[in-house]
């Protein structure tokens, strides 16, 4: 076992002992993972998707949700190649463990990937299972009232790939907030620090991430989402921006659709498109 690999699951295991402490000492409700909360008393369902900000609020306690991207393509230009990445059914599981603490699974059920090298002309091709992600939601503020909503998700990526043979172990912390705002307008934000592969090579980097989204209704069940963001790359000392655009759909109570576009700004910055949906119960 590497060092890096030992660091990163020293501070997650760390982070995570923590946050289901905290949880129990401040929660006040007696729900848990084997004492689920009525359905009748749950929260509205809120999701992680379809925006790059993460949701601040955690999943009910003995309760699960089922989020996904049905279908994303991915666009990608660095300075040696072009890369297109297809993925379906890239899952997140997430439980609920407490009144203010979840366990998230997250996973890439199939995954195709051409390279094209951009002297050579040559083309590769791969494809298979992607990498798992185990995430911990441990909400700090504002889960069951107020207008502030903040929460921490620490977070590890294990290199499980088999369509990205260049896939390493990877991990961050993410910090989402939200403001809800008159007139039914959401206000969210996030800030998140992560340890990254570089795009052309083996080594690794450090990587930040500010969010700024803005949603409501734009119809009965139909919400607009708008959302911006830039990463900074440490190493390289380089910015991406992005601008974001989605709608999501409440089909059912526990049951939302949604789909939209995360555009990259710059010439090596990624292009997503995506097709999803969320199920609670």
């Amino acid at each position: 076992m590497n060092q890096q690999y030992e660091l990163f699951l020293s501070i997650f295991s760390a982070v995570f002992i923590s946050s289901i402490c905290y949880g129990q000492q401040e929660s006040q409700k007696k729900s848990s993972l084997f004492n689920p909360v009525p359905r009748s008393e749950m929260r509205e369902m809120e999701t992680d998707r379809p925006d790059v900000t993460e949701s601040p609020y955690t999943v009910d306690a003995g309760h699960f949700q089922y989020e996904t991207d049905l279908v994303r393509l991915v666009r990608e230009t660095s300075e040696s190649q072009n890369t297109h990445t297809l993925l379906i059914n890239q899952g997140n599981i997430k439980l609920g463990l407490t009144g203010s603490t979840a366990v998230q699974v997250g996973f890439q059920t199939y995954g195709v990937q051409k390279q094209t090298d951009l002297t050579s002309g040559g083309i590769s091709r791969s494809e298979g299972f992607g990498d798992i992600n185990l995430r911990v939601k441990q909400n700090i503020i504002g889960n069951d009232k107020g207008n502030f909503v903040m929460a921490i998700l620490p977070y590890i990526k294990f290199p499980t790939s088999h369509y990205d043979t260049e896939s390493k172990l990877e991990g961050g912390l993410i910090v989402p907030m939200l403001y809800r705002l008159p007139g039914e307008w959401n206000l969210g934000f996030q800030v998140e620090a992560d340890r990254l592969k570089d795009k052309d090579q083996p080594s690794m980097h450090t990587e930040f991430l500010q969010t700024l989204t803005l949603s409501h209704s734009l119809t009965k069940n139909i919400d607009g989402i708008a959302e911006t963001y830039y990463t900074y790359d440490f190493k390289a000392h380089q910015f991406s921006n992005y601008i974001n655009a989605a709608i999501q759909i409440e089909a059912a109570k526990d049951l939302k659709f949604d789909a939209g576009i995360n555009y990259g700004l710059q010439h090596s910055a990624e292009r997503h498109f995506f097709v999803g949906a969320s199920y609670r119960h």
